[in-house]
């Protein structure tokens, strides 16, 4: 398992879908009255930076994938070889 910083592939992903999810209950309702009282959730700019932050750390923990292969099919015919 790869290792950056004692950040395993799990923690980064675990933080991604924290900011994920904060950046999803922000975007419902950002910001909201109670009485004569305004209040904001989070700021979403830096909801933003963390779930890049962690999308970062998680690309570079996380395997490369497979190299696509090409699929195809040969027809039968003759062919010569020059």
């Amino acid at each position: 398992m790869a290792v950056q910083l004692g950040i395993t592939l799990e923690v980064a992903t675990a933080r991604l879908t924290e900011y994920l999810t904060a950046e999803s209950k922000v975007l419902g309702s950002q910001a909201y009255e109670v009485g004569e009282r305004k209040l904001t959730r989070a700021d979403l700019g830096e909801i933003r930076k963390g779930i890049a932050y962690w999308q970062s750390h998680v690309d570079r923990l996380n395997p490369s994938p497979p190299l696509a292969r090409a699929v195809g099919r040969v027809r039968p015919a003759s062919y010569r070889m020059r």
